[in-house]
């Protein structure tokens, strides 16, 4: 059995969680999905439960490579996700309105960082959540990582936070 250290590259580990480089997104490379918050992602308190913060973040993936790749079938996507993290900054409730921004950060040999922000859709400077994310290019067929294809990368760099 193999272990997650062994399918991650150097994005991974190059370097800690740096959700505090969300601070200097550049606005303009960012990717944008409005979020309402559901009845059912609330817990007994009346807000966001915590678990949920990772779906918010599972569909601003599926909507950010439906968008780069919108011919591609979902299992075209040939990359696992490796490691995510999240900082709970303001609990979000039924009444929010929400905004994902993601940003592009690392790209590695292997693999990729995507960073988040969920914000007030009206008010970007009120943050409720920043997330990391590294995701690790994989064939499934065979079991094995490999290299971060040029098509994707350049499809990347267009939302690469400097």
């Amino acid at each position: 059995m193999r272990s997650w250290k062994c399918l991650t590259d150097d994005v991974l580990f190059s370097s800690l969680l740096t959700i505090s480089k969300m601070e200097n997104m550049n606005k303009n490379r960012t990717f944008k999905l409005d979020i309402d918050v559901r009845f059912r992602d609330l817990d007994a308190l009346g807000h966001v439960n915590n678990a949920v913060y990772f779906t918010y973040f599972e569909e601003g993936r599926k909507s950010f490579f439906d968008n780069l790749y919108p011919e591609r079938d979902l299992y075209d996507f040939r990359f696992i996700l490796a490691h995510i993290r999240c900082d709970f900054i303001k609990q979000a409730t039924l009444k929010d309105h929400l905004t994902l921004h993601m940003t592009v950060g690392d790209i590695g040999r292997k693999s990729f960082k995507l960073y988040y922000e969920l914000t007030d859709r009206n008010d970007y400077e009120l943050v409720f959540a920043k997330a990391e994310s590294v995701q690790v290019c994989y064939d499934y067929k065979s079991n094995e990582t490999v290299r971060v294809s040029d098509e994707l990368k350049q499809q990347l760099l267009n939302y690469k936070d400097k």
